[in-house]
């Protein structure tokens, strides 16, 4: 006799001996579900929130209407609140005519005006108003909705649903279904005409329709996230990019610089006659300490390089080829002027390439943005650091090259050139319609007794 064993697999649900089927656990889901949307504190505070006004249309508008539009559901909710107290008031065995009319019509209402608050427990009341109300009209013919509850619960519905979420919605339909079945087995006997049919086949349109409102919206505001997921992903890329260059770049000078420092600290020993034990110690030293230094600078910088990246033969470019790109721009089409203030003097490295960069960058964006107009150059050394406003006209009128749109990487960079030298940077539009960017990049002084 053969003994077979099944193992049930890993993480299946379980059953009532040991094991649960997919059913029970769809089953489950639901009825949570169900607790969730509808007995889950159903009478919690939950005012109505005003409508956006950041919509196309609505931000066209004058201030004052725009402020009105936001209590534009309220004014509708309570307007329908109004018209279910009219149709309950004169639907009665004797409409208008006594108080249990003007009760009827009170009791319609109510459960709309707890949609503003309460939306939950607005449709539990609507449920419980409804055979009251029939009750109170025992001559109407309409079961189990008298005509101003049947409108009051449709708006119930839909007004709740629009302020939950479409599982919400469903399960309101069922209970409303659950409703209109039992009451036309055990009380609705009596009467020869139900509505409990066009009501379900009525709400079940509109819910549909708000559910799908519902996925439409959702699916807008997860493109809108996408939208500025991607751009702030953008915009920090863009960044690191020119994180990248400026690292680059500095490699360039820093490296240059501290090359000098090592060379020299081994020649100079042997430029002073029998020069003392000390003294070749210390320039040892010094060499060391730089080789030390541009060994870790190359292998820190190495990080942010680009595997393809090749340092460049011509060394970096300062303010004295400031005309040559001057020359380069002006056969591109745009009319430039140079002025120099102060008392020009040589500059370290790195403020004179970054300079240069953000006059090669404000100029590129008026070919790019301003084809046809002309520009304006002005470096200015003063004391304690070097300005530099780069200004372009509006473009001319009729023109047969328009701008180029760009992403406004340019400024970006700019700015992150600026930061890197702690200077300070502003750039916007002019009152002539032109663009001006304005840099000032700080320079310390080095007095001859401290050196």
């Amino acid at each position: 006799m053969t003994e077979t064993t099944h193992q049930q697999p890993a993480g299946a649900p379980r059953t009532g001996d040991g094991y649960r089927s997919p059913e029970y656990r769809l089953a489950q889901n639901a009825l949570q579900g169900l607790r969730q949307g509808l007995f889950h504190d159903p009478f919690a505070y939950r005012p109505m929130g005003p409508r956006p006004t950041t919509g196309p249309l609505l931000r066209r508008l004058p201030t004052r209407i725009r402020t009105a539009a936001e209590r534009l559901p309220h004014a509708v909710v309570g307007a329908i609140a109004l018209l279910t107290l009219l149709i309950g008031a004169v639907s009665g065995s004797e409409p208008g005519g006594d108080a249990r009319a003007l009760l009827t019509g009170l009791l319609c209402a109510l459960p709309v005006v707890a949609t503003l608050t309460r939306p939950v427990g607005a449709f539990w009341l609507s449920i419980a108003v409804s055979p009251v109300t029939a009750l109170l009209n025992g001559g109407g013919s309409d079961w189990p909705w008298m005509p101003g509850a049947f409108v009051s619960h449709l708006t119930v519905l839909v007004v709740v649903a629009l302020r939950t979420r479409p599982r919400t919605a469903v399960w309101m339909w069922v209970v409303t279904a659950a409703y209109a079945i039992l009451s036309d087995i055990f009380i609705g006997g009596s009467y020869y005409y139900t509505n409990g049919g066009p009501m379900l086949v009525t709400s079940a349109f509109a819910l549909l329709v708000v559910c799908l409102w519902h996925v439409r919206h959702t699916a807008q505001q997860e493109v809108t996230a996408q939208q500025t997921v991607t751009a702030q992903e953008r915009s920090r890329r863009t960044l690191l990019e020119e994180r990248t260059t400026i690292a680059r770049e500095l490699h360039d000078v820093v490296a240059h610089h501290m090359s000098v420092v090592a060379i020299q600290a081994e020649a100079a020993p042997y430029r002073v006659e029998n020069p003392p034990e000390e003294l070749e110690r210390a320039f040892a030293t010094i060499r060391e300490n730089a080789v030390a230094a541009l060994t870790e600078l190359r292998r820190i910088l190495g990080v942010v390089r680009a595997e393809d990246y090749e340092a460049p033969d011509a060394p970096q470019p300062t303010l004295a080829d400031l005309d040559a790109l001057l020359v380069n721009v002006r056969d591109a089409g745009l009319t430039v002027e140079k002025v120099v203030t102060g008392a020009v003097r040589e500059l370290p490295p790195g403020v004179e390439l970054s300079a240069y960069r953000i006059v090669q960058e404000a100029l590129s964006n008026s070919l790019r943005h301003a084809p046809g107009a002309s520009a304006r150059v002005e470096i200015g050394y003063v004391l304690g650091g070097l300005g530099v406003r780069v200004v372009n006209g509006p473009m001319p009128g009729p023109s047969l090259v328009k701008p180029s749109p760009g992403a406004g990487h340019g400024i970006t960079g700019m700015r992150e050139r600026v930061a890197m030298l702690n200077g300070e940077m502003t750039a916007g539009p002019t009152e002539d319609g032109g663009y001006e960017v304005a840099v000032f990049l700080p320079v310390t002084m080095v007095n001859e007794d401290d050196a």
